[in-house]
């Protein structure tokens, strides 16, 4: 495959932070504890949300999935996914969440998704356990693990948070959202701002599938 986008999902694809929404909804006093911690890179994304969802009694989940299904997707995405698939471009959602988080909002545009990878849950215990096949030192899901699977030619993410970090720096071209923009500033990678899908469709159109993007690039 010559290009593929790979996408998060919460604060990219939902409009709002679902997962840490959920997070300190579930899990309030280990939210306002941990969360600094990963926010300042003192605790790893594998170590903190571990934490977080292994403390959710099993009995939950339900309320969880319930929590997320009417989170309001950002504007421009139905139009991106029209636009990718009128030139056979895969598109992959990666997220740090749970899969029945993801898949209890994008359910409606399944066979639109090339693929979708997140933490896997087991509920047959007391409390929540999470696992995946894509796990590193620092991650659960692994995300740059997962699409260097996918050997693309050229790596498209579109990100917003430190969850996407590893993502964004390994990706030839980079779509970030705050606070993800502060995390590669430090790490002078260069990237596109945007706001919503319709500037990810505009730019790629523009800049990306019709020439050299490296003219064009931004740094912020």
């Amino acid at each position: 495959m010559k290009r593929i986008v790979f996408c998060d999902f919460d604060g990219t694809i939902t409009q709002a932070e679902t997962f840490v929404a959920m997070l300190r909804e579930f899990t309030p006093v280990l939210s306002e504890r941990l969360l600094p911690e990963i926010y300042a890179k003192r605790l790893t994304l594998r170590d903190g949300v571990r934490k977080f969802i292994q403390s959710i009694p099993s009995a939950r989940y339900g309320d969880i999935i319930e929590f997320t299904r009417s989170q309001p997707i950002r504007p421009g995405l139905l139009e991106l996914l029209d636009f990718l698939e009128s030139r056979e471009i895969p598109f992959v959602v990666i997220s740090g969440g749970l899969m029945g988080m993801v898949e209890s909002v994008l359910n409606p545009l399944r066979h639109r998704i090339y693929a979708i990878h997140a933490m896997e849950v087991d509920t047959r215990e007391q409390f929540l356990q999470v696992h995946s096949a894509y796990e590193s030192e620092t991650e659960i899901v692994a995300k740059a693990q997962i699409m260097a699977k996918y050997n693309a030619d050229q790596s498209i993410a579109i990100g917003d948070s430190i969850t996407d970090l590893n993502l964004a720096l390994a990706a030839e071209v980079v779509f970030a959202r705050p606070p993800l923009t502060r995390y590669l500033e430090e790490r002078n990678k260069a990237f596109i701002p945007w706001s919503d899908f319709f500037e990810v469709q505009d730019y790629l159109r523009d800049h990306v599938l019709g020439g050299s993007f490296e003219q064009s690039l931004r740094t912020h």
